[in-house]
């Protein structure tokens, strides 16, 4: 099998902050394409964050160490999905974005090899919760103007994390009053602070708190869900499935992101972990086009809460596909593989 990639760049219409960093004017994601002998073609897309110490020239660099490891572990067969899944871990274990993208592009190749879209390969139903809709911290004024623009999404999420957290929600409210509300701190809270801010939420009629406190801060989220009235949800805290165990009984849910745990296949174990132990599961996604979007879409019949607004944040999207519709609604392939085509040009590519 053949691997290529290359960078291409990504514009949001309105500035993505949230509490821990501004968002950058531009994106840097990672195209990746892998053909097999008889010339069919997977495709994939690496989304990587600093955060968890990727950029694209990150991905660039590992990718033809990666390319080497999936030749030995396939051996030409793109159909030994679990076992190319465990040498690429082992090959590199901390480059979660740069090896989903070539999961992503696998599984894709698996489905156009059979002629079935992903979720139908796992007998999965192409029914799912509705996404929410983000609207990343800004003054109040321009806050206010994406939630006008948000008005057909019926779930929103606000980023928080703030000096004016109160003036936010109120804001929401007052253009709002009848939608579904869920916060995520991104980590931007202590103990004290989020714990003093639980009845205030509660009283803003939020559904649940995603990721309070610093992610390695366990025993600070137990003490938090412990004198909380709302449900909270670990992100930057739960990256693979071995991380589940860990949050039972700290955190009432889980969220699952494609770029933090490598692979399609991390991506379905997370879930069946998290129900093994009673918790909630959710389903979230970084910036990302509609390519890495459609690769989510294909494990979200099995979660709880879905947040795949990341192509919907777009300025331009470089692919068409499955994704969400402009009320949330979950848009699923009937195409094989992950059901993803280009919409023109791919960004600025390099």
């Amino acid at each position: 099998m053949k691997l290529t990639f290359e960078t291409f760049e990504l514009n949001t219409r309105h500035a993505f902050n949230i509490a821990r960093e501004a968002g950058p004017p531009a994106r840097r994601l990672v195209w990746v394409r892998v053909r097999d002998e008889d010339g069919v073609e997977g495709w994939g897309e690496a989304s990587p964050q600093p955060f968890y110490g990727e950029t694209a020239d990150t991905v660039m660099a590992v990718m033809p160490r990666l390319a080497r490891a999936l030749e030995a572990a396939a051996e030409g067969d793109p159909f030994a999905l679990e076992r190319i899944d465990g040498v690429l871990h082992h090959a590199l274990a901390h480059n979660g974005s740069a090896r989903v993208a070539i999961s992503a592009a696998l599984h894709d190749l698996v489905g156009k090899k059979l002629g079935l879209p992903v979720w139908k390969l796992w007998g999965l139903d192409p029914v799912a919760a509705p996404s929410s809709f983000t609207i990343g911290i800004d003054s109040i004024d321009v806050m206010r103007q994406k939630v006008r623009e948000a008005a057909a999404y019926s779930i929103l999420k606000i980023k928080v994390g703030t000096p004016d957290d109160f003036e936010i929600l109120t804001m929401i409210r007052e253009e709002a009053p009848d939608k579904t509300i869920r916060v995520d701190a991104n980590t931007g809270w202590t103990a004290k602070q989020a714990i003093s801010a639980m009845p205030i939420l509660a009283d803003f009629g939020v559904e649940f708190v995603e990721q309070p406190l610093p992610a390695h801060d366990l025993a600070g989220l137990k003490l938090v869900r412990d004198n909380s009235p709302l449900p909270i949800i670990a992100d930057e805290s739960c990256a693979t499935a071995e991380d589940v165990a860990k949050l039972a009984g700290v955190v009432d849910g889980v969220n699952i992101k494609l770029s933090k745990c490598g692979s399609l296949r991390e991506a379905v174990r997370i879930a069946h972990a998290a129900r093994a132990h009673g918790m909630s599961v959710m389903l979230g996604c970084m910036i990302e086009s509609t390519l890495g979007i459609a690769a989510a879409v294909q494990v979200a019949p099995l979660v709880d809460y879905v947040d795949l607004d990341g192509a919907a944040l777009l300025a331009r999207d470089p692919f068409r596909g499955p994704g969400i519709e402009a009320d949330g609604t979950l848009r699923f392939n009937t195409a094989p593989g992950l059901g993803v085509t280009e919409a023109g040009t791919a960004g600025n590519r390099e």
